[in-house]
């Protein structure tokens, strides 16, 4: 029955017979006999079938919340008695909204000391793709803004505080400034995130308080790219400092602080909201609470020229 529920599930994620066969690894035939076999075994349509997937049923809806719980369960069942037998192990799936993916290691380098034998895949994905993910049991934790959109039903812990900065070339327009405002920054050129990233999202919302629209010269779903025309000289961008540092600046790159408002928001790890967690799941939680209780990723300090210190 668990491995028909997989199916099942990945079904109603690639909403393609062909690929959520490729993602269960088995063959199309096999997935779609148990899917059928499903369906008969609770005696309702799942699927809306023509010559491709069309849909779930509203049954297949409810199935659907079902099964993501019960395989949830069932792989908790199996990592408990798994960590009984050989202690913490195992492999964990963690998505990451860009501009955190610097600050990742402050909480799985000191996890790995305390528990060698547990390995990390770190993905980047915008914050919308990280609450799906948790939801189609994807991943098994996520790291994302908590305090500017709904979260929905979730645990999280919160790690640090995102501050502002407008980051520029020296040379360039209001790079000999210790401050700015937003509306000052809405006058040159910017390189920012392309709109389905959360920042971007953020700095389109402070930029309308103060009646104001970014001067858009490029946008981009990649740090990197950003960075790269930052160094140019031809335009500037918006982001965390913490994010600016990470990338080894050299002293050519100014790091402004954006004030007029203070913008100032809140990132941590989500995990879906259940109990019992997975004993990975339960000691990434621990290790959270314990970095963030011991202010090791942020020290919400000001330096004197307003920037965050961070250590």
């Amino acid at each position: 029955m668990i491995d028909k529920l997989e199916f099942f599930i990945a079904l109603a994620r690639q909403q393609h017979f062909g690929r959520a066969a490729e993602e269960c690894g088995v063959t199309q035939p096999t997935l779609s006999a148990g899917i059928r076999q499903l369906e008969e075994q609770l005696g309702v349509m799942l699927v809306q079938r023509g010559s491709r997937f069309l849909g779930l049923t509203p049954e297949g809806q409810r199935v659907l919340e079902w099964s993501r719980r019960i395989v949830a369960d069932t792989r908790t069942m199996r990592e408990e008695m798994r960590a009984a037998r050989t202690g913490l192990a195992g492999h964990m799936r963690i998505a990451v909204i860009p501009t955190a993916l610097a600050m990742v290691r402050k909480l799985t380098e000191p996890f790995q000391k305390r528990h060698p034998d547990v390995t990390f895949t770190i993905l980047s994905r915008n914050s919308l793709q990280v609450l799906s993910m948790l939801e189609d049991l994807e991943i098994d934790a996520g790291i994302t803004y908590l305090d500017n959109e709904p979260l929905g039903r979730v645990t999280s812990v919160p790690l640090y505080s995102e501050r502002y900065h407008l980051i520029s070339a020296a040379g360039s327009p209001l790079s000999d400034r210790e401050t700015v405002t937003w509306k000052e920054v809405a006058d040159i050129k910017l390189c920012l995130l392309t709109p389905d990233m959360q920042n971007r999202r953020i700095i389109n919302l402070h930029m309308s308080e103060v009646g104001v629209t970014p001067k858009l010269m490029l946008e981009s779903n990649s740090m990197i790219v950003l960075f790269s025309h930052i160094r140019t000289g031809q335009c500037a961008s918006i982001m965390p400092r913490n994010v600016a540092e990470s990338f080894g600046f050299p002293e050519e790159i100014r790091m402004i602080p954006i004030t007029e408002p203070l913008a100032e928001h809140s990132v941590g790890l989500v995990a879906a909201y259940r109990e019992p967690h997975t004993p990975l799941v339960s000691a990434l939680l621990h290790e959270a609470r314990a970095r963030a209780t011991a202010r090791d990723f942020d020290r919400n300090l000001l330096s004197s020229d307003g920037s965050a210190i961070l250590t």
